[in-house]
């Protein structure tokens, strides 16, 4: 196992200890462990370009390690009311349907290599900068005007990419083999 793969695993062993603070209420350890783990995830991604160790495991990994933090982050602050229930079933929704269409697309072998795409890459950034926000109430008082703004915005970005995906999906699975 390689560093940039260890640092993946580290960052998905750190997902419930986030759940934890958020539960005992400690939004400023919760916050800290966010932008920790959102750096590893930076981190992990620049040493295997830089270092040539980029890896398929890697290539598993990082995907499912982005994912289970918004789940989680999302799911929870949802259920603690910070943020708004149905943009929490708006994100897991995307991600279950994308998830799903890949096993569709696997079981019918008609997956070729799959990568992020660039709405894809601002969903997830924006989806990111929500969490932080919302954990970041603390530190962003003045800032608490933007809330409608930055759901409106994060919900917009996850329709979208949720659309694109299908489309993606349906054109890969209407492709012959």
């Amino acid at each position: 196992m390689n560093l940039p793969n260890l640092i993946t695993l580290i960052r998905i062993l750190l997902i419930p200890l986030l759940v934890i603070f958020l539960i005992e209420g400690n939004m400023t350890s919760a916050f800290i462990l966010f932008v920790i783990v959102g750096i590893s995830d930076a981190l992990d991604g620049f040493i295997a370009r830089l270092f040539n160790q980029k890896t398929r495991l890697g290539s598993f990994l990082d995907p499912i390690a982005d994912k289970l933090l918004l789940t989680t982050s999302y799911v929870t602050l949802a259920t603690m009311h910070f943020l708004p229930a149905w943009l929490a079933v708006l994100v897991v929704s995307r991600d279950v349907i994308i998830m799903g269409g890949i096993g569709i697309l696997l079981f019918n072998k008609r997956l070729i290599e799959f990568k992020p795409t660039f709405v894809s890459k601002i969903t997830t950034c924006v989806q990111l900068l929500t969490v932080s926000f919302f954990l970041g109430q603390d530190y962003i008082k003045n800032l608490s005007y933007l809330e409608p703004y930055l759901i409106i915005i994060t919900a917009f970005f996850t329709l979208l990419s949720w659309l694109q995906y299908i489309i993606i999906g349906l054109k890969l699975q209407g492709k012959p083999e």
